[in-house]
């Protein structure tokens, strides 16, 4: 048994992305014991995609800068404890617009009409609450300057927030993390406030520039209609799902998994979910804070209608 697993790691290994090459592109080293184990658990990732693309699915999985590390380091890093989501008493009031969900739809992206900041990077600190609501008031604020979008303190949020059930890098709701905002008063530009990817004292003060929110909407738990009516009407929203194993690993396509679950106490990432657009399945199209290594340089698109993996269970955004 122990041989016909070798020959198919081999096998797997010798049609994707050498080891020493995974190396080099993602600027790794290991001294001489750990480098064995991280090549074994690179073999590992690379017989998942190829589980994962041989069923042709809608989305193909790839390698990135992560497929040297367990699950479980990848979550610790990456990832935010499960949180409780307080974002399910919607307030978001229906505009009537046609929502035109079929097949042939065209596709809708703030990032066309230049109201979406570039993707960031969150690094290993559990604060993708905070990209995904910064990045929601960086639009707001743009929609309604008219404006070229500026960008704002991520690392506020995270020193600051924590009066309002935020714990930093160990995770968030952008629920919460607008009503700090309202409540502080005012968000620091990024510059005044810069990211440090770590938990610090909090260092905000009333001189730093910074700009207002003016209100903060909820999404109804799992209505789609409505987070589809609040990204084409109000602005990109924040929303927040469970990621499981497989999500890792996506490259491109639709989403679409059974692996995931979607109630109100599984979300463990955060992201911003800019437009909408529909090939043989319509999907969301998502921005994420891993960098531009991950997925569709930086974004992913996640299947609409079933509330996958929740994405529709705690979503919430802002008004300027």
């Amino acid at each position: 048994m122990k041989a016909v697993l070798a020959l198919v790691v081999l096998a797997v290994a010798a049609s994707a992305m050498p080891f020493g090459d995974f190396l080099m592109r993602y600027n790794k080293a290991y001294n001489y014991d750990e480098l064995a184990y991280r090549q074994s658990i690179y073999q590992q990732t690379l017989m998942e995609i190829e589980s994962i693309n041989r069923q042709n699915l809608s989305w193909t999985a790839g390698v990135n800068e992560w497929a040297d590390l367990t699950w479980e380091e990848f979550s610790g890093r990456f990832l935010m404890a499960p949180q409780t989501c307080s974002a399910t008493v919607g307030n978001h009031v229906m505009s009537g617009m046609d929502l035109n969900i079929g097949p042939n739809e065209d596709t809708f992206d703030w990032r066309d009409k230049g109201k979406v900041t570039a993707v960031k990077n969150q690094g290993s600190c559990g604060s993708c609450w905070a990209f995904s609501t910064i990045g929601a008031v960086e639009s707001a604020l743009s929609i309604k300057s008219g404006q070229a979008p500026a960008t704002y303190s991520e690392q506020q949020l995270v020193d600051c927030a924590q009066g309002f059930k935020n714990m930093g890098c160990r995770g968030g709701l952008p629920s919460q993390a607008f009503q700090y905002i309202l409540w502080q008063g005012g968000i620091a530009t990024s510059q005044a406030y810069p990211y440090t990817g770590r938990d610090g004292k909090c260092r905000y003060n009333a001189s730093m520039p910074s700009a207002k929110i003016r209100e903060e909407f909820n999404i109804t738990q799992g209505n789609e209609n409505e987070l589809i009516d609040a990204i084409r009407t109000k602005g990109p929203v924040s929303v927040a799902y469970q990621v499981s194993g497989d999500f890792r690993s996506y490259k491109s396509g639709v989403y679409d998994s059974t692996q995931c679950r979607k109630g109100p106490m599984d979300v463990n990432h955060a992201v911003l979910a800019t437009g909408t657009g529909a090939t043989d399945k319509p999907y969301y199209i998502i921005k994420n804070s891993w960098g531009t290594s991950f997925g569709i340089q930086g974004y992913f698109w996640m299947v609409r209608g079933k509330n996958m993996c929740g994405v529709a269970t705690c979503a919430s955004y802002p008004t300027a």
